[in-house]
């Protein structure tokens, strides 16, 4: 793909910006060559610096579930700024926005806003430490919820181990108390909670994996998670920064009809602004300061400009039908897209729940994070090269979800499956 201003840009950016990225896998190296630099979106396209158009499936990797610039949001965050950026002052809008997501969340009677994911996971591990006293954590491998020092950890040898450090600077002892299990593995975490019952404050997860690329929860997965809390007096926190609203007007939670113990949100619910929350119990949101010992802040926590996005994004999705049209897309892509691996002869899968999925250059089912790994990469690297020279702005890398929204239709999955099946001949070694 030949894109002159983009790859200006990002020498220039290289200078200045670790990567020339502001988060790591915008700098396409797990696919090479150099990202697009994107001038503008609307709707489902993104137009690079040179003015190409692409039919875009990152939706700033989940936000956009309306579209880019959806006119509705743009207006109300227009208003919202003439009044003021940021008060650090509570604001109605503040409680609106609450009552909203509570409304759709049973399993939420209280939560806190926060302005990143990383921020909400962070903060609800820490209230899950500090309601049961307890400090060991439980995470699979292969989920990512954020880059808070305890979650960077990497699994250790055996099916139910505490994991390493993952990432330079954060320190053994960040990560000694963070257990880590293979995805989809109901038995392993039993084994641990008989081992380590009583060390144990709560079990995260991506209720549908999407940072190993989509994978869906194995049958009795998800109720076991809740199933083993309750009976060892430890909290299943759903981190749903990236299933919330998206999969369901509740979530994975409301998708699959569980009640976990705590809820992490983001990406939609801040309609492509800066914003999430976490919530849980009236009892156990009553720890958080002011209420209770656990602390956590923040001077644009609830910032008026996000919830206002985030309000609107939410009532928008509730117009009738939106989730049976999310459905029918994704639908119509996975099928189109598992018929051209078959018509060229490609080992792989596609696996999808609603409007997530990914193409595995691998024979599937993806079921854990070591089936995952084992996918081709290189296949997926020149596919990827592919799709970008049709015009398609898919995620760039292996391990990565790609989403649709309402704003896609059926003529851009169409000529999305036209591109893939092109680019899966032309990804041959």
């Amino acid at each position: 793909m030949s894109d002159p201003q983009s790859e200006a840009l990002f020498r220039e950016a290289e200078a200045l910006l670790p990567g020339g990225v502001n988060s790591p896998v915008r700098a396409f190296r797990a696919v090479g060559g150099h990202p697009v630099f994107v001038e503008k979106a609307l709707g489902a396209r993104i137009f690079g610096a040179d003015g190409r158009e692409y039919i875009d499936y990152i939706g700033s990797w989940g936000p956009a579930i309306l579209g880019h610039a959806e006119p509705h949001v743009v207006k109300a965050v227009q208003d919202a700024a003439s009044l003021g950026l940021s008060f650090g002052a509570p604001t109605e809008r503040e409680v609106r926005f609450a009552k909203a997501v509570i409304e759709r969340y049973p399993s939420m009677e209280m939560l806190r806003c926060v302005s990143s994911g990383t921020e909400a996971t962070m903060s609800a591990l820490r209230v899950a430490r500090g309601y049961t006293k307890r400090s060991v954590i439980v995470k699979f491998d292969g989920a990512y919820h954020g880059h808070a020092d305890a979650l960077l950890v990497k699994a250790g040898s055996g099916a139910a181990t505490f994991g390493n450090p993952d990432s330079a600077g954060v320190p053994e002892g960040m990560v000694a108390t963070t257990a880590t299990l293979p995805y989809n593995d109901v038995p392993a975490l039993k084994a641990l909670f008989s081992a380590r019952g009583r060390d144990i404050a709560a079990v995260i997860v991506e209720p549908v994996a999407g940072n190993m690329g989509c994978v869906p929860p194995a049958p009795g997965f998800l109720a076991g998670i809740i199933e083993l809390c309750d009976a060892n007096g430890a909290l299943a926190i759903f981190d749903e920064v990236m299933t919330g609203s998206r999969l369901s007007r509740s979530g994975a939670q409301g998708l699959y009809g569980l009640r976990p113990h705590m809820t992490c949100l983001g990406k939609v619910v801040g309609g492509g602004m800066p914003l999430a929350a976490y919530g849980g119990s009236r009892q156990v949101m009553q720890c958080v300061a002011p209420l209770g010992a656990v602390y956590q802040a923040g001077t644009l926590s609830g910032n008026p400009l996000a919830v206002t996005a985030g309000l609107v994004t939410l009532e928008r999705l509730d117009a009738p039908g939106t989730y049976e049209r999310l459905e029918e897309l994704g639908a119509r892509l996975e099928a189109g897209m598992a018929s051209a691996l078959r018509e060229t002869a490609t080992p792989g899968c596609v696996q999808r729940v609603g409007s997530m999925l990914t193409l595995f250059f691998h024979p599937g089912p993806v079921t854990d994070f070591r089936a995952a790994a084992a996918a081709d990469t290189a296949r997926f690297s020149r596919f990827h090269a592919g799709l970008l020279a049709g015009g398609v702005y898919w995620p760039p890398s292996q391990f990565e979800a790609a989403f649709l929204s309402l704003a896609h239709t059926e003529a851009d999955v169409d000529r999305t499956i036209t591109v893939v099946r092109t680019a899966l001949e032309r990804s041959r070694g």
